[in-house]
């Protein structure tokens, strides 16, 4: 909403407003908080390229890129708290997500519930902080496509390229070894129909994918360090 558009609009409307956002996109942003924090929720399955079923609970990419732009952009959001349980979904939309929340110069804190499977991966370690809950897990895995497939060398060299640029932005912002993430992600000892490792929180934090094994408070501890220690990103 546009500031112009804010001015305009009784409280009625603002609350109408931020009721959608929540529905829609699953944000919301408190605002009698000792920070004003933009919590961004990605759930289910991420919605990239190609329209999911309708029974599918997805997350879209185009909802999600100018919410994080209009949050970097607005002085008034002083930290952003993403919160995963993904399956996963489309490896470019979630990959380009991820690459927007790195570049981001507003605090960001990641908290993975439940699970960040697949390419909830790179969005989890895409926030200047990570955490995750004790019964939560994460699949690591090869890339994987649905659909015909052409059985050619190209194929497969596209497969290579996609999977170190996605091996590339993990070990770039955790502390994870590239030999150790390959290692996870090629495991044919774990997975019955698969390949690849699923680990849980303290096992994350232990290889150093996931930098603290905590809760919501602990990250919201996290993020308020973070606004009270770190200069403002837009000089005014």
């Amino acid at each position: 909403m546009s500031d112009e558009k804010e001015k305009d609009c009784s409280p009625a409307e603002e609350m109408l407003y931020e009721a959608e956002l929540a529905r829609d996109n699953g944000q919301s942003v408190p605002k009698n908080s000792r920070h004003l924090i933009h919590c961004l929720s990605v759930i289910g399955q991420i919605e990239g390229h190609y329209v999911l079923a309708e029974q599918n609970k997805t997350t879209k990419y185009e909802h999600i890129i100018p919410a994080l732009v209009a949050i970097e952009q607005d002085r008034s959001v002083e930290g952003l708290l993403i919160i995963l349980n993904t399956a996963g979904g489309d490896v470019e939309a979630g990959l380009a997500l991820a690459e927007i929340i790195a570049g981001m110069k507003t605090p960001t804190v990641s908290l993975v519930v439940g699970g960040g499977h697949s390419i909830g991966v790179p969005l989890a370690v895409s926030a200047k902080r990570s955490f995750i809950v004790p019964t939560a897990s994460m699949t690591i895995h090869p890339v994987r496509m649905n659909g015909t497939v052409l059985g050619v060398p190209q194929t497969l060299s596209y497969f290579d390229k996609m999977q170190d640029r996605i091996v590339s932005f993990i070990t770039r912002n955790s502390r994870i070894r590239e030999d150790e993430l390959r290692r996870l992600m090629m495991n044919t000892e774990e997975l019955v129909l698969d390949v690849g490792s699923v680990i849980e929180g303290s096992k994350a934090v232990e290889l150093g994918l996931i930098d603290n094994l905590g809760s919501l408070g602990d990250a919201m501890d996290c993020l308020y360090h973070m606004i009270e220690n770190t200069e403002k990103r837009y000089a005014d």
